[in-house]
């Protein structure tokens, strides 16, 4: 599969505040993400979630379903009670043609909290790792097995943020178990996407691309802010995150080190519509990919 660039409807309607951009229709959102040049979307909550209603829905506008986020429990659950948890959304992504899994434990996170600062964000216990990455790593082969990827999402407010996070992660689960590369939580968490993906090529199949907004992002750390409170932004101003060639992630740079990629990458560029208008950012996202990955020699 060549690299193909995708979205993620996040930058039209927020996912875990729903009312940011509840009354965006989802037509709107599918037709202007085909103006803006993507080919896929990963799924949101306005999404029909039975496979002919889904593909009548993206069929107009000539996209594809490349994934959609799954919130796992494995810190509490086997891998045989999280596979029949995971068992409808595995089989509609199945039933779309979807190769990749979007997975992240969530069961004690907290980014979907905006009471919660991220100081607060849960940390696992050193000994805790190996049991989690055996259970990931079931989970991860029996998906597998049914022909898709799971893709391990490291996440702001997540067990899995900072970057002996994801070491530990890696560490700890199978090569079954494959890696997301969150270009915007990477380097919120304090990680740096570029080493990443040298560290971890062979195990990345599937990049999201969202840049940051250092002032906010040094803001959001220094008065502890919570996950959506950093990502919608105070007042008129803007939040976190922001389409690549907006901010200060280097593309370029963290393209050079994914030689031979094939796959998605996703802008999920999560922002408030109201201030950012979709389309507008959508477009900019495009162009800078393409131009990075021109750069890069990925093109």
């Amino acid at each position: 599969m060549p690299i193909r660039i995708g979205a993620n409807p996040i930058g039209w309607s927020n996912d875990d505040l729903q009312e940011i951009g509840g009354d965006t229709p989802l037509q709107t959102c599918l037709a202007e993400a085909r103006e803006a040049g993507f080919e896929g979307m990963e799924l949101g909550h306005k999404f029909p979630r039975e496979p002919q209603a889904l593909k009548a829905a993206l069929a107009p506008f000539a996209m594809a379903c490349i994934s959609g986020w799954y919130s796992a429990e494995l810190l509490k659950r086997d891998a045989d009670a999280e596979m029949r948890h995971l068992r409808p959304h595995l089989d509609l992504l199945k039933a779309m043609g979807s190769s990749v899994l979007v997975f992240a434990e969530t069961s004690n996170a907290i980014h979907g909290d905006r009471g919660k600062p991220l100081s607060q964000r849960p940390v696992m216990k050193s000994g805790d790792w190996a049991e989690f990455g055996r259970r990931i790593t079931e989970v991860a082969e029996r998906t597998l097995a049914e022909g898709v990827r799971l893709v391990y999402h490291h996440h702001i407010g997540t067990v899995v943020e900072s970057a002996d996070d994801i070491d530990a992660f890696m560490a700890s689960t199978g090569d079954a178990a494959h890696l997301l590369l969150d270009t915007g939580h990477a380097t919120w968490g304090g990680a740096d996407p570029a080493a990443l993906a040298r560290k971890y090529r062979a195990r990345i199949s599937h990049v999201h691309a969202k840049d940051v907004r250092q002032a906010v992002m040094e803001q959001a750390r220094r008065e502890d802010w919570s996950f959506l409170d950093a990502v919608l932004g105070q007042g008129s101003a803007l939040g976190v995150y922001t389409v690549p060639g907006d901010g200060m992630v280097d593309y370029p740079a963290v393209f050079r080190e994914l030689k031979g990629y094939s796959g998605w990458i996703v802008v999920e560029a999560e922002q408030d519509p109201q201030k950012a208008h979709p389309l507008t950012y959508a477009r900019k996202g495009v162009a800078h990919l393409r131009q990075s990955l021109k750069v890069a020699g990925l093109a």
